[in-house]
C-alpha cells in the first residue's frame, strides 16, 4: 500500500493515503519552489498513484501555507536538469484518477501552471494566484499560456500574464481559473472534493480540451490584436511579452499539442536572453540590499510615532508615505499658514489617490486622523524619530537640528532628507551625532520607492537598522550609502549630466539625447526629466559648487543661459521643451538650439555629429566609471547597491539590471577601452577608475564584488 511517512524532513515531497485519496505534498520551504529534486519527486508520486490500487482521486499540495512560489529562480539557465516542468504538467494531465489541486498561499507561475494541469482547483479565497514570469523577462513555459486562455479566453488570460499580477482565490473563481474557494480548511475540503469526483466515476476532466475560454473567436482575436497594439506603447524594446501574446494567439489557432511546442520554443528563447538575466539580476539584487552591516547586526528602536519637519512638496509626501504606513505623523511648520498648507497638500494627495480608485474615502479618513500639526517644536517631545525636509541650506538645517536636540527625547532617531548636503557635518552640529541619519526619499516621495540610507561617521548601528525597519513599513526599497556630495545617486546623477552637458556643446541636440536613451530603454529622457523636476533644482546646486569647482573641469553654460531666462521646464511652459497651453507633452524649441550654437560659437567649438550608440556609450561608461569610484571610496558597499539605486530613483530601464549590470554584460575591458579614447578628449572628466582598471586587469568584473565576504 502506497504510504509514506510525511515527516521525513528530507523529502521533498511526501505521499499519504486518507482512505481511498492519495495527497501529495510539496514540502520545499520556504514557498515550495518547484526545483529539479520537486519535479522528480511529484512525477514519481503521480506514476506510483497511479498503479496504486487502493487509489482513487489524488490531491496536491503545499507544506506550510503555500501551494508553490513557481520555478526555483536560481535554477534559470541550467536547461538541462529533469524532468521538464512541461512533461510533469503533461503527465499530471493525463493521469486517469482525478487530480484535485489544494490551493492556498502563492500558486504563481510554474506553481500555477502545476495547478492548472489538475482536473479540478481549489483555492482558499486570499490564495494568491498568478502568471507574473513578465516581469521576470520570460513567460510561461509549461502550457500556462494555452490552459489559461482555454479556461477564461484571450482578454483575461493575457490581462493576467502582460501585468504579472497576483489575483485572489475570488477573483481566480470569478474568472473561471478555478472551481470553487474554500474559507477552512483547503487540504480537508480537496480530499473530500476528490472522493466525491472519484465516487461519480467520471472521466477527468482535462484543461487541454476545455473550449469555454475559445468559443468567442472574434473577441479573442479582437483581444490579441489589440493587446499587440497595446504592447508597442507600454512594452517598447522588450522581448517576452510580445511572445505571450504570439502564443495565446497560437492557442486560438493551433491544436493544443502544436502551441504547446510554440510556447515552449518562445519560453526558451525569453530564458536565454540577456532581458531575462537582467531582470533576474535586479531581483536578486533588490532583496540583497537590506543586508547591510548595521542591519544584519543590531537591534532596531522602537518607532510608534513620527515627526515631519516641513510641510512642502517633499515633506507633505513623506507625511503620506508615514500615515499610509499606520504611523501618526507631527508635521511642524513655520506659522499656521504654511501649516494649513502643508495639511492640504497631504490631503490633495489622498485627492488624488482616491481619483485614482487607490484610497477610499473611509480610509482617507482615517489616514488624516493619524495627521497632527504645529508651529513649535515642543509638539516632537514624544515622536521615536524624526525626518527634516526643509530647504536645501546647511545653516537652516544646522538651525533645525539645534531645535530637534532641545526639544526631541533621548533616543529619538534625527533624520535629513538632504539630497546632497554633508550629514557628517550636520551630526557634527549637536551633541547626540549618534542618532542622526540621512533618509533621502525620492520625490514625489509617497510614490517613488527607493529610500537611500545614508551612514554618517558617527551614528550608531541601531539607527541604521532602525532605518531600514522604517523603510520596510513605508515599502521602500532601501540601499545604504556612505557620506559624499550627492549620496550614490545624485552623485553619479551628477557625472552623467556632465557627459550629456559636454555631448551637447560638442554638437548633440538635447532631444537627439533624449531619443537615445529612450531607445536605449528610459521612459523619459534626461532632459525631459530635468523639465519635469524643475531646471532651477540643477541651477541651485551648479550655483553651490561653483566656489570649489576645479579650475580644470570643463564647464557648460547652456542649461544656465535657459534659467536665466525663466525657462525652467513645465511649470514655467518653457525648458528644454516647448509646454503650450500647459501641455504636458513638451515640443522642440528653435531657440534652444539657437541658445546651443551661441554658446558653442562663444567656447569656439565647431560642433561635430554624434551617433545615438556613442551617446549611450558616454553615458553608460560615465555612469559605470562613477560608480566604480564610489565603490572604491566605500560610499556604495556593492555594485547592485548602485543598481537598485537607479532601478527605483532614476527610471534606468529594469531589463537592463543597472548601470554596473550593463557594464558587466557590455564588457568592462570595452568599457574601459572606450573610457581611455574618451581621456584623449578630457583627462579630468574621463580619470578611470582604479577598481576599473583593476577588475579588467584581473578578468573579472562588477558582479563577482557583489557577494564577497567583505561586503557582508
Amino acid at each position: 500500500m502506497l504510504v509514506v511517512d510525511p515527516s521525513v524532513a528530507d523529502q521533498v515531497v511526501t505521499t499519504e493515503l486518507r482512505g481511498e485519496v492519495c495527497l501529495i505534498t510539496v514540502n520545499h520551504g520556504p514557498v515550495n519552489a518547484l526545483s529539479s529534486a520537486v519535479r522528480e519527486g511529484l512525477l514519481r508520486a503521480i506514476k506510483l498513484a497511479e498503479s496504486e490500487a487502493h487509489c482513487a482521486a489524488i490531491v496536491l499540495c503545499g507544506a506550510g501555507s503555500h501551494f508553490s512560489g513557481g520555478a526555483d529562480i536560481r535554477e534559470f539557465g541550467k536547461m538541462d536538469l529533469r524532468p521538464p516542468l512541461p512533461k510533469l504538467c503533461a503527465v499530471i494531465e493525463s493521469c486517469p484518477k482525478p487530480v484535485v489541486a489544494a490551493i492556498q498561499g502563492v500558486c504563481l507561475g510554474g506553481g500555477f501552471e502545476l495547478a492548472l494541469s489538475a482536473h479540478y482547483r481549489l483555492a482558499a479565497e486570499d490564495a494568491r494566484l498568478g502568471l507574473p514570469e513578465v516581469l521576470l523577462g520570460l513567460m510561461p513555459g509549461a502550457g500556462g499560456t494555452q490552459r489559461s486562455t482555454r479556461l477564461v479566453g484571450a482578454r483575461a488570460a493575457l490581462d493576467l500574464m502582460l501585468s504579472g499580477r497576483q489575483i485572489s482565490g475570488r477573483e481566480a473563481l470569478r474568472l473561471g481559473l478555478i472551481d470553487c474557494t474554500v474559507n477552512g480548511a483547503v487540504v480537508d475540503a480537496a480530499v473530500a472534493f476528490a472522493k466525491e469526483v472519484a465516487d461519480k466515476g467520471d472521466v477527468p476532466r482535462r484543461t487541454r480540451d476545455a473550449v469555454a475560454g475559445l468559443m468567442q473567436s472574434e473577441a479573442n482575436r479582437r483581444a490579441v490584436e489589440e493587446a499587440r497594439t497595446e504592447a508597442v506603447r507600454k512594452f517598447r524594446g522588450l522581448f517576452s511579452p510580445f511572445k505571450i501574446i504570439d502564443a495565446v494567439e497560437a492557442a486560438l489557432t493551433e491544436p493544443f499539442e502544436d502551441a504547446m511546442a510554440i510556447e515552449r520554443r518562445y519560453f526558451l528563447e525569453a530564458v536565454s536572453s540577456p532581458q531575462c538575466a537582467g531582470l533576474v539580476h535586479a531581483f536578486f539584487a533588490e532583496r540583497e540590499v537590506a543586508k547591510a552591516p548595521e542591519n544584519r547586526a543590531s537591534e532596531q528602536r522602537p518607532v510608534a510615532s513620527v515627526g515631519v519637519i516641513g510641510g512642502g512638496t517633499m515633506g507633505a509626501g513623506i507625511a503620506v508615505a508615514v500615515l499610509s504606513a499606520g504611523l501618526p505623523v507631527v508635521m511642524i511648520e513655520r506659522d499656521d499658514t504654511a501649516l494649513n498648507r502643508g495639511r492640504a497638500i497631504v490631503e490633495s494627495i489622498l485627492d488624488g489617490l482616491a481619483k485614482k480608485g487607490r484610497l477610499k474615502d473611509d480610509d482617507k479618513t482615517a489616514i488624516m486622523s493619524r495627521f497632527g500639526g504645529a508651529t513649535s517644536y515642543e509638539a516632537l517631545s514624544n515622536v521615536d524619530l524624526v525626518i527634516e525636509a526643509v530647504y536645501e541650506d546647511m545653516a537652516v538645517k544646522k538651525e533645525v537640528f539645534a531645535k530637534l536636540d532641545r526639544f526631541c527625547k533621548p533616543g529619538c532617531v534625527l533624520a535629513s532628507n538632504t539630497s546632497y548636503l554633508d550629514i557628517n557635518e550636520i551630526a557634527a552640529s549637536i551633541p547626540r551625532s549618534q542618532d542622526v541619519v540621512g533618509l533621502h526619499f525620492f520625490s514625489p516621495a509617497h510614490v517613488m520607492k527607493l529610500l537611500e540610507i545614508v551612514v554618517p561617521e558617527k551614528v550608531r548601528a541601531d539607527v541604521v537598522a532602525t532605518s531600514f525597519a522604517l523603510a520596510k513599513a513605508l515599502k521602500k526599497v532601501p540601499v545604504r550609502s556612505g557620506v559624499c556630495d550627492g549620496f550614490i545617486g545624485n552623485r553619479i546623477l551628477a557625472t552623467y549630466r556632465l557627459a550629456i552637458d559636454y555631448m551637447m556643446e560638442d554638437g548633440a541636440s538635447p532631444y537627439q539625447i533624449d531619443k537615445a536613451l529612450r531607445d536605449f530603454g528610459y521612459p523619459m529622457g534626461p532632459l525631459q526629466v530635468s523639465d519635469l523636476s524643475g531646471g532651477d533644482i540643477g541651477w541651485a546646486t551648479r550655483k553651490r559648487r561653483a566656489a570649489t569647482r576645479d579650475p580644470q573641469q570643463r564647464y557648460v553654460q547652456i542649461a544656465d543661459r535657459l534659467c536665466e531666462r525663466g525657462w525652467l521646464g513645465q511649470k514655467t511652459g518653457r525648458g528644454w521643451y516647448l509646454y503650450p497651453d500647459g501641455s504636458r507633452n513638451g515640443f522642440s524649441d528653435p531657440e534652444v538650439e539657437a541658445i546651443i550654437d551661441a554658446e558653442r560659437q562663444r567656447v569656439g567649438i565647431n560642433p561635430r555629429l554624434f551617433e545615438d550608440s556613442e551617446i549611450v556609450r558616454r553615458v553608460m561608461a560615465a555612469m559605470a566609471n562613477e560608480g566604480a569610484k564610489i565603490l572604491e571610496e566605500g560610499i556604495a558597499l556593492r555594485p547592485l547597491d548602485i543598481d537598485v539605486v537607479f532601478l527605483h530613483g532614476y527610471g534606468y530601464p529594469r531589463h537592463r539590471g543597472g548601470p554596473m549590470r550593463y557594464a558587466d554584460t557590455v564588457g568592462l575591458e570595452n568599457v574601459l577601452k572606450d573610457i581611455r579614447e574618451f581621456e584623449k578628449e578630457d583627462a579630468f572628466f574621463w580619470r578611470p577608475s582604479e577598481l576599473l582598471v583593476s577588475l579588467v586587469k584581473e578578468g573579472s568584473n562588477f558582479d563577482s564584488l557583489n557577494y564577497a565576504p567583505a561586503s557582508q
